[in-house]
C-alpha cells in the first residue's frame, strides 16, 4: 500500500526533511529571516496567542473548504505563495510547485526570481497561475517581463511593493550564497555534504541548461547578476509609487494585485489605484525586521476597505488553525510560501503536494471542532485576540 503521507505528519517534518537535504546556505535562505529575525519569531508567537472560540452541539458531519475567489471556485481558502528558490530546492521545482497546486485545486504564484521559464511552467503545469514580480528602475524592462506573462495566460499580477532596497540577511553573506552559485571553500564542503541535492538538482542542472539563472529577467539584467548575494541580486527600485500601480491597472488585463501592504491608508490606495486585491504581508519577516504580524493587522485593513477589494494574507501560517483563524478575521484567502516549499525541497512535487493535503486535512478538522461546516460561517465571535499586548486597539 502507498503511504501517501511520504512519513510527514506536519510542516515541522517538512521543514525538518528540508533542512537535512539541502546545502545549509541554501535551506537557511529560504527559511530565515532579516536582521534578528524578530518579525520572524512575532508571526508566529502573535498567531499563538490568538484562540479560537469553538461553538458545539453542531451537525459538522458534512464540511467544504471551498471558496470563491475572482469568480472562480477553488477546492481550498489558500494561494501557493511565490517563492523564488524553489528551482534551487528542486530541479525545476517551480513545475512541482505549480502542479501540487493545480491538483489541489489552488493558484499557484511564479515569482520573478524563478529558476524557470514563466513559459514552461504554463505549458507544462498549468492551472490558475499568478505571477510575482517587482519593479525594475527601467520601467520597460519590467513591462517586457509583464507581456510574457500576459501572453502566456498568467491569469493574476501580484506586485511586490515592501521591498525598494535590498534587506540585509548577513547570513547570505556570510555563507556564499550566489546567483550564479559561486564556489568558496566554506559553500563548497557545505554542498558536498549534501549529495543528494548535489546529484539531483545541481548537477542536473549543470547537465541541461547550465548555471541556474533567474531565467525571467531581461537577458542583458541576467549578466549582471553574477556572484551577487541571493536576495541582493535585483534591480531594486527605490522610487516605486502610487503612479506604478495606475500605470499597471491600464496596461494589464486581469487581476491585478498589490503585495506587501502593512497599513490600512495604503490598502485603501490600492483600492482607488484599481487594484483588486491586496496581500497583507510582512514578506515571511524577511524584510523589515520591525514590521507588525500581518495578522494584527488584518482586521483593520478588512475594516478599511470594506467589499471594496479582496483582502489576502500572508506570514506566519503555519498551520490549518492559523488559516481559520485569519478568515474568520475577514481574510478572504491565505498564502503559503515556506510550507509548500520545504515540501518541494524535501520530496519535489509529491512533498507539495504533501504540505497542501496537510493543510487541507487541518483546515478540515478545525472547522469541525469550532462548530462550523463551511468557511462563510466564520466570523470575529469564533476568535479570541485578548492576550495580545495590543488588543484593545483591534
Amino acid at each position: 500500500m502507498t503511504d501517501h503521507t511520504l512519513g510527514f505528519y506536519s510542516t515541522a517534518d517538512l521543514r525538518e526533511a528540508a533542512r537535512r537535504r539541502l546545502p545549509k546556505g541554501l535551506f537557511e535562505f529560504m527559511d530565515r529571516g532579516n536582521d534578528d529575525e524578530v518579525a520572524m519569531r512575532d508571526n508566529c508567537a502573535v498567531m499563538e496567542s490568538i484562540k479560537l472560540k469553538p461553538r458545539v452541539l453542531n451537525d459538522v458531519s458534512e464540511r467544504n473548504q471551498q471558496i470563491t475567489l475572482f469568480g472562480k471556485t477553488q477546492q481550498m481558502p489558500v494561494i501557493v505563495a511565490p517563492t523564488g528558490s524553489a528551482g534551487l530546492a528542486w530541479y525545476e521545482g517551480e513545475i512541482a510547485l505549480a502542479r501540487a497546486a493545480r491538483a489541489h485545486g489552488i493558484p499557484f504564484t511564479l515569482a520573478l526570481g524563478s529558476m524557470t521559464r514563466l513559459e514552461r511552467v504554463a505549458a507544462e503545469a498549468g492551472g490558475n497561475l499568478w505571477f510575482q514580480f517587482y519593479m525594475w528602475p527601467d520601467r520597460a524592462q519590467s513591462y517586457r517581463v509583464i507581456e510574457r506573462a500576459r501572453d502566456a495566460g498568467f491569469e493574476a499580477l501580484v506586485f511586490t511593493v515592501d521591498t525598494p532596497v535590498p534587506p540585509g540577511r548577513e547570513y547570505n553573506l556570510k555563507n556564499g550564497m550566489t546567483i550564479p552559485f559561486r564556489f568558496t571553500t566554506r559553500n563548497t564542503l557545505d554542498v558536498l555534504t549534501h549529495p543528494h541535492w548535489l546529484a539531483g538538482v545541481w548537477l542536473r542542472y549543470m547537465l541541461t541548461t547550465g548555471t541556474p539563472r533567474y531565467q525571467n529577467f531581461p537577458e542583458e539584467t541576467q549578466t549582471k547578476i553574477t556572484a551577487l548575494p541571493m536576495g541582493r541580486s535585483s534591480n531594486f527600485c527605490p522610487n516605486i509609487t502610487w503612479d506604478d500601480v495606475r500605470d499597471l491597472r491600464r496596461m494589464w488585463p486581469h487581476k491585478l494585485i498589490v503585495k506587501g501592504i502593512q497599513h490600512p491608508h495604503d490598502a485603501v490606495m490600492a483600492a482607488d489605484c484599481g487594484a483588486d486585491a491586496v496581500v497583507i504581508s510582512n514578506h515571511g519577516g524577511r524584510v523589515l525586521d520591525a514590521a507588525p504580524a500581518p495578522i494584527v493587522t488584518l482586521p483593520r485593513v478588512v475594516e478599511a476597505v470594506g467589499k471594496r477589494i479582496t483582502v489576502i494574507v500572508d506570514s506566519g501560517f503555519r498551520r490549518g488553525a492559523d488559516v481559520i483563524k485569519a478568515l474568520a478575521l475577514g481574510a478572504n484567502a491565505v498564502m503559503l510560501g515556506r510550507a509548500p516549499l520545504h515540501g518541494v525541497a524535501a520530496a519535489g512535487e509529491a512533498g507539495a503536494a504533501r504540505a497542501l493535503q496537510i493543510y487541507r486535512d487541518e483546515i478540515d478538522r478545525v472547522l469541525a471542532l469550532v462548530g462550523c461546516t463551511r468557511l462563510d460561517q466564520l466570523t470575529r465571535e469564533h476568535v479570541d485576540m485578548s492576550r495580545l499586548h495590543h488588543g484593545a486597539e483591534l
